[in-house]
């Protein structure tokens, strides 16, 4: 890391250096078994660090599942996984209460059986093919990190992540996130293809008799000390002028807006984008190596924050204008009283 900045106390400094020693040491731990993804791997960092959940979104076979998997294994964190079907019910997700008998008594009592929700990392497998009814489970879980059945809360073990994966390219039988659900999500990350030498070394690994294994290198509470790090860090007010501008001018109904915003986006991120986007880059910051918030690191992770939280209109689509088109077009047009007080 550079020279100390004179924003942050010696002791917070020192914990921005153990937090980019866990994260190297995580990176490590993963490369054993996921070849490339580098950017994909970087940004389910920030997200942990950020205390946010991640919807991974790829076509099947790019080891999605064995990335969050592995993840969890480095982490030292409980893990489940839940394959979502058309079939899922609520209560396989949360858990129901059941009716046991007391041996010793003979009285017949009222049991909650956990679901696999009661995790530390939950890997929600094509999220996208339960019904709207399932996939609300997930809401309180993911806000409040709490569970409540049949009128009693209970909370979830700390840290808590749920990690969704979905596949764009199946439509039948599949069925869209209500963007409260989309919008619980810190990023919408793509998962793209290999290149030619990584999926050259894919090959290599496993379809051969060597094996990686993955050590655990952090427990839970060292990953709850480093998200506590992270909103540590300071942001300077002409950033968040930044990213309260960019925010608002994906909102069709804001009246300074541009007119093509209106005519191409039928609805714009909340406040929630902003909050997120503002913690995300606060992560990016430190394990850039800095003590502070740059443009930079919001202009990095514009896309993964906004590209799920914006529905664009019935002519975006007719013209064949995706969402990322639209945030790569907002971060150009950014007002310039932001600029001016770069």
């Amino acid at each position: 890391m550079p020279p100390a900045d004179e924003t942050l106390q010696i002791d917070d400094q020192q914990r921005a250096v153990r937090l980019v020693e866990v994260c190297q040491k995580i990176r490590e731990q993963v490369g054993r078994i996921v070849v490339g993804q580098d950017e994909v791997i970087e940004q389910l960092l920030i997200a942990i660090l950020a205390r946010g959940h991640c919807l991974l979104e790829g076509v099947p076979g790019l080891a999605k599942t064995l990335m969050v998997r592995t993840l969890a294994e480095s982490m030292s964190l409980t893990f489940h996984r839940i394959q979502f079907t058309p079939d899922l019910m609520p209560a396989d997700i949360t858990g129901t209460d059941i009716i046991q008998e007391n041996r010793e008594t003979g009285h017949r009592d009222l049991v909650f059986e956990k679901g696999p929700i009661f995790t530390q990392m939950l890997l929600a497998d094509e999220i996208n093919r339960t019904p709207p009814k399932t996939q609300a489970a997930l809401l309180e879980a993911m806000q409040e990190h709490e569970v409540t059945v049949g009128g009693t809360t209970y909370r979830l073990d700390e840290p808590f992540f749920v990690l969704a994966t979905q596949n764009p390219i199946e439509q039948e039988g599949t069925y869209p996130l209500p963007e409260a659900q989309r919008d619980r999500f810190l990023f919408n990350v793509v998962v793209d293809y290999p290149d030619r030498d990584q999926e050259a070394e894919i090959i290599d690994r496993t379809t051969s008799t060597i094996a990686a294994e993955v050590q655990s290198v952090v427990t839970g509470e060292e990953i709850i000390e480093c998200q506590g790090t992270v909103r540590l860090v300071p942001l300077p007010e002409h950033v968040k002028q930044f990213v309260l501008d960019l925010v608002r001018s994906a909102r069709p109904n804001e009246e300074s807006v541009a007119p093509w915003v209106k005519e191409l986006i039928d609805w714009g991120p909340g406040p929630r984008a902003s909050q997120q986007l503002v913690l995300a880059a606060k992560a990016r910051a430190l394990l850039q190596g800095r003590y502070h918030v740059t443009r930079d690191d919001v202009e990095a992770l514009a896309l993964p924050v906004l590209r799920h939280r914006i529905v664009p209109t019935f002519n975006a689509e007719a013209e064949g204008v995706s969402v990322d088109d639209l945030v790569r077009r907002l971060l150009k047009e950014v007002p310039a009283t932001s600029k001016q007080l770069l």
